[in-house]
Parts: structure tokens; sequence; C-alpha cells
């Protein structure tokens, strides 16, 4: 969910304004509940990187994580599109202390230093980009020879039920709700395996790997009413209806999350894959990411 896009598109609109803001007011509901995840990546790369780049970085959680594991001697930078997401970012990395650095632009065609990052990262930042393709490759610019590619993304929908409760359950409440796009930039654009594989070999990546996680993820349940009203396509909706509508809906979407609901906490597995590429030192002259 969280993104690098092109600025004049749907999604830079989306995450500088209803989505990024929502991002931003629930950011410690969603680094709690993102914990297990974000372990996951920084265990998988930091014994063995110096320079990383975090991509779709959001409010900063993985590249904060990353930069006081790292310490002194290694240097984190995370790169969002959200204007808002990357302001709460360098609030966090002041009050932290850490060397993290934010840069607000679109991965896809930021200008980087060529050969600066031995690890590129992301939790759930990838899925987003309007060309793929030609994202990865510029990341493969910025990549160092060898330099390892590590993320984590959504498998499909039918895998993570959790994820699209919402709005399942507001559906006959909401028959104009936006269907999500399966073929677009979105949260589950990355769940075909092969077609992940075609565009990271497509843009100068080897050694690709995908193996499938499965993550425990909780948060309280007294937070359930703000998850479900603020996130996702139905969050989305709500936070522009009117207080009437925004209780009625909530009241019955609330009852369809019983499932996931244990006590005082709400409890779901996450369905991902933990993707893992390297930068191979011949994939720098065939793909024209030793551009200056």
């Amino acid at each position: 969910m969280n993104t690098a896009y092109d600025a004049g598109g749907e999604q830079a609109q989306l995450w500088n304004g209803l989505a990024g803001r929502a991002w931003v007011d629930t950011q410690a509901l969603l680094d709690g509940m993102f914990q297990p995840i974000q372990e996951r990546l920084v265990e998988a790369v930091a014994d063995s990187a110096r320079e990383v780049l975090d991509i779709g970085c959001g409010t900063g959680a993985v590249t904060l994580a990353l930069a006081r594991r790292l310490g002194a001697g290694g240097r984190c930078v995370g790169i969002d599109i959200s204007e808002p997401m990357i302001a709460l970012a360098r609030t966090r990395a002041d009050a932290d202390a850490t060397s993290a650095e934010f840069l607000c632009a679109d991965a896809q065609t930021h200008a980087f230093a060529p050969a600066r990052f031995d690890a590129i990262v992301s939790r759930f930042g990838v899925m987003f980009f309007a060309d793929p393709v030609a994202a990865f490759a510029n990341l493969r610019h910025a990549a160092k020879d060898n330099a390892e590619l590590r993320l984590i993304a959504w498998r499909g929908a039918a895998e993570n039920p959790f994820m699209t409760t919402a709005e399942r359950a507001a559906a006959p409440l909401l028959p104009a709700l936006p269907a999500r796009k399966p073929d677009g930039p979105g949260q589950f654009a990355f769940a075909d395996a092969q077609r992940v594989h075609r565009i990271l070999d497509d843009s100068g990546w080897t050694d690709i790997d995908l193996q499938p996680i499965d993550v425990t993820c909780r948060f309280p349940a007294s937070e359930l009413a703000r998850y479900l009203s603020r996130l996702g396509p139905l969050g989305l909706f709500l936070q522009e209806a009117d207080e009437r509508t925004r209780a009625e809906i909530v009241e019955t979407v609330r009852a369809a999350f019983d499932p996931f609901v244990h006590g005082a906490e709400v409890r779901y597995s996450a369905a991902c894959w933990m993707i893992g590429a390297r930068a191979s030192s011949s994939s720098r002259s065939s793909n024209g990411a030793d551009r200056a």
C-alpha cells in the first residue's frame, strides 16, 4: 500500500490526498500490525548491507528500523511519493536521532546516483508503479553490482480475506463502491509470481526467487472501527461520507470481522511473497543502467 509513483498520476493524487492522510493518522496502528513483517525484512538484509534504499517507505518504519540496526556505519534512504507520509517520516527520524534520510519522489523516474546502494528493500511499496519494468530498471541503476533486492508484497486477494472483508461486507449497501482492478497498480498487483519474475528479469535483475510466507498480524480490537473506516477502498469512501452514513456502514461492516476478533485483539494471516533478486554486473550495460 505504501507507493512510489508518477507524480501526475492517479496514485500520486491518492497518496497525497485521502489515502496519505489516513496512513499518517493511523501510523501507530499500521506499524504495530505490520511489525512481524518489518522484522522479517530487516533480518533479511541487515547483516549484509551498509547502504539501503527503502521503496515506498511511507511513514518510515522500515527505514528507521534499518537505520537503528545498521548504526553509524550504515546509510538508509526511504523514498515515497506521498508528501504527508514523508513529512511524518522526517519528523520521526529527527525524534529518533538516526541518520535515516527521506526523499519525496517517484522511484520509477527519480535520478538516483548510479551504483549507490548495496541493498534495496520494500514492505508493500512496489505494487503501484505505472511501468514496473521501467521502475525496476531504474532501481537497478541505483544498485551496486551484486546488490540484493528484497521485497515483501501481497499474494492474491483470495489468500488474504481479511484485506477485502470491509468492501465485501459493504457491497450490498454501497453498490457504487469502486471495484479493485486486478491487473492494475494496487495492493495485489504482485499476486502472480510469474508476472513478478518477468518484471524483474526484464529490468536487469537475476537470481530471482519468490517464496510464499504467511505472517500472523494483530492489533487491538478497540482499533477495528478506526481501521475499517479509514483504510482501504471502503475507508476512502467513508472519509467523505456524512456522519449518519458512516455510522450505519461501520456498524454493519464491523460484524463481518467477527471471525478475526479473538478477545481483545484482531488477528489474521497475511499471505505474502518474500521476493529476492540480485543485480548482476552484466545487466548494467545491457539495460542502459550505466547512464550518467
